[in-house]
């Protein structure tokens, strides 16, 4: 597991700071849903309705939808291809090794974005923006540390009613 990017750590600069804690929240969700008991995966324990493998390709649709979609402009297939009927699915075929490895995938492909580009650079123009002007990638990137705290601690709640670890 990855340590959590104490705010004393010394760091090289700012792109540094967010890819640290991408990566700290992106592997502390895998290891939550890897704690999980199978039965665990596609049960929900909330009124929503939402299940541990549907947070994971959630979480790896919101990278793709703001990385690649929205700051890097590609035309993406199906951006929201972790939806059905207004909400989150997986298909009975995805395995939690299917989507922990398209997760990983994901932020791999993030880090090499964010690397190769400075924070105040701007987006490129393009349909995630709703008629908007592009964010710079910092914004994006303030926004994708914000979605992945959010759902860890969801998955926190999750994983302590199922039995499975608390706390980080």
């Amino acid at each position: 597991m990855i340590p959590f990017p104490e705010p004393t750590a010394p760091a090289g600069n700012r792109t540094e700071v967010f890819l640290r804690y991408l990566d700290y929240f992106r592997e502390s969700t895998v290891a939550k849903v890897s704690a999980l008991a199978e039965p665990e995966l596609r049960r929900s324990r909330l009124p929503s309705g939402w299940t541990p493998l549907e947070l994971l390709t959630h979480l790896r649709h919101v990278e793709l939808r703001w990385i690649e979609w929205g700051f890097q402009g590609r035309d993406v297939a199906d951006p929201w291809g972790d939806r059905r009927d207004d909400r989150w699915y997986v298909t009975p075929e995805e395995t939690r090794e299917d989507l922990v490895a398209a997760l990983r995938a994901q932020g791999e492909h993030t880090s090499a974005v964010v690397t190769a580009h400075d924070l105040a650079e701007i987006g490129a123009p393009g349909p995630r923006w709703n008629g908007a002007d592009p964010a710079s990638l910092e914004r994006v990137l303030f926004h994708l540390v914000q979605e992945y705290a959010r759902h860890l601690g969801h998955l926190d709640v999750v994983a302590e009613l199922a039995g499975g670890p608390v706390g980080e």
